[in-house]
């Protein structure tokens, strides 16, 4: 999954979104049964309506379009003839029948000229993430108000203007992978079609081709925006458009990064000897420790920036020189580190020994407040809750999740169908839990097969920016994040194979926030700063 804040009065304008015209074209329809004509389960769908959004004091009219694109896996001949049961390409394999339906809601600001209007496309992650948090939280035009780090009230929810819409220096197209939100995939074998990284990444450059076509947007500039799994997306996805279909980018935005999952803090002890992980997350156990105010006594001065420079400096010496001697680890020595550790995350001395040094996400989120019964948030520590089980070993479910899920899908489902009329007669898929049977085995640019280890996207990145050197990054992260700590981030892009020349092409932001960091209102505000400035320096438009 993937809000807070201040409520944000939308203003006197001449129309607002809940009085939008609409126009249907046509209809959404249901999937036909299996055994259709030629194969085809899908038609696709769209809805326009009109709006208004106000950023930074200025009234920017636009057309939001609702709609849905057929795509087809891998080995799709669409030139094949009409009912022709083989394909061209291959030996002789039969034309692959499963098909998606992948929804999206488009933003185009009224009156622009498209091939000066930079086009963005949005998606979270999961895998099995809807694009709802992102949309409702982060850049659509309407915003949905949520405690800064408690949990929301039940409904009525308040959804607002909203002042950081990213609509002012980009059109926006808020993507739902398939199997999430209004997007659904049918046909044989059709979860093995689009439920792994390298098919799901095929289906998105088979949509934003086909969305390029339809919109008449091949020579805008163009960006990628992802999210937690959005960002392996975006890094699989950048490459094959660039090498594959001859299609570069302006540049890619990722928040909250991971693109090499034996970097994962979930669960390291299943991957024993890698190490990495404890070292990688300590940063954000600190600053959770920092702001729950469990640090044992008075640290780096400067302040929250300044312990996690004194932080990192020791998870990637002292604390990684510890870890790599295993059982060899002289006694003393492992208690000097223990009571460092101690000092920098508020956990108990004995326990860090008695776990070898080595403290997993889920077990500082269930420890770190222990003495109270209380469960810190995962996607975001600054959130806490109720601890389900006192006698767990780790964290039962986030507090951050159970805080804001609730607001966002009702929210999202009340306005994609009373203001943007769409789906009335269908179900909204927030999140699902593909996760559990996706197909982490990913091949990697250069190699021949799929390789049998831990996902790890991070030479898709590079094989992009050395194709295309002009192709610019930027990883933005909050110092709150337990699914995806922003060191971690950090220490991938410093780790691309990329000559040393383009790692000026990445640039870096952080914030006192979460795996969502727009769920809070000042990180929103510099998120959409940083973003908007980053498309306006990179678009190639000369202005």
């Amino acid at each position: 999954m993937k809000h807070t804040l201040a409520p944000v009065v939308l203003g006197l304008l001449g129309v607002v979104l809940g009085d939008a015209q609409t126009k249907t074209e046509p209809k959404p329809t249901i999937p036909h049964p299996p055994g259709a004509t030629h194969g085809r389960y899908f038609k696709p769908a769209s809805v326009t309506s009109h709006g208004v959004v106000t950023v930074a004091g200025r009234h920017l009219k636009y057309d939001a379009v609702a709609s849905t694109v057929v795509v087809h896996p891998k080995g799709w001949d669409d030139a094949a003839p009409s009912g022709a049961s083989k394909a061209k390409e291959g030996e002789g394999r039969e034309n692959p029948s499963a098909e998606a339906s992948m929804f999206s809601i488009a933003y185009f600001k009224q009156g622009a000229d498209p091939a000066r209007r930079p086009l963005t496309f949005l998606f979270n992650g999961g895998p099995g993430s809807s694009t709802v948090w992102l949309h409702m939280g982060a850049f659509g035009p309407r915003r949905v108000v949520t405690a800064d780090d408690s949990h929301t009230p039940a409904a009525p929810y308040r959804v607002v203007n909203n002042d950081y819409s990213l609509l002012d220096a980009s059109d926006l197209v808020f993507i739902d992978a398939p199997g999430t939100g209004f997007s659904r995939i049918a046909g044989k074998d059709k979860e093995k079609a689009f439920y792994g990284v390298d098919a799901d990444a095929h289906a998105f450059a088979e949509f934003i081709t086909a969305f390029l076509s339809q919109h008449g947007r091949w020579n805008s500039p163009k960006y990628l925006f992802g999210e937690s799994y959005g960002t392996p997306r975006s890094a699989v996805l950048v490459n094959l458009l660039q090498t594959e279909y001859s299609l570069d980018f302006n540049g890619i935005i990722m928040l909250s990064q991971i693109l090499n999952f034996d970097l994962s803090v979930d669960d390291p002890e299943d991957n024993p000897g890698i190490e990495l992980p404890y070292e990688l997350a300590l940063p954000t156990y600190a600053a959770t420790a920092w702001y729950h105010h469990h640090l044992p006594g008075p640290i780096a001065p400067a302040g929250l920036e300044g312990l996690l420079q004194e932080v990192e400096a020791f998870a990637l010496n002292d604390y990684a020189r510890a870890l790599a001697q295993g059982a060899s680890l002289p006694a003393d020595q492992r208690q000097a580190v223990a009571e460092k550790l101690h000092a920098y995350t508020g956990l108990p001395v004995g326990y860090i020994l008695k776990a070898r040094l080595r403290i997993d996400g889920g077990e500082f989120e269930k420890n770190l407040q222990d003495d109270t019964e209380t469960t810190t948030g995962r996607l975001d520590t600054r959130f806490s809750g109720p601890t389900m089980d006192p006698l767990s070993k780790r964290a039962d479910y986030d507090p951050q999740e159970a805080a804001i899920g609730s607001a966002y899908v009702s929210a999202f489902n009340d306005y994609v169908r009373k203001t943007l009329r769409y789906g009335q007669d269908q179900t909204y898929r927030a999140a699902s839990e593909l996760w559990k049977t996706w197909n982490y085995q990913h091949q990697p640019p250069g190699t021949d097969m799929p390789l049998p280890q831990a996902a790890n996207t991070m030479p898709d990145l590079a094989s992009a920016m050395k194709y295309n050197p002009q192709l610019q990054v930027l990883l933005t992260g909050g110092y709150f994040d337990l699914a995806t700590p922003f060191f971690e981030g950090l220490y991938e892009m410093r780790h691309l194979q990329i000559p040393a020349k383009l790692q000026a092409n990445i640039r870096y932001r952080y914030y006192p926030s979460g795996h969502m960091v727009y769920a809070h209102q000042a990180s929103l505000e510099a998120l959409h700063r940083d973003v908007a400035t980053f498309i306006r320096s990179t678009d190639n438009l000369g202005e």
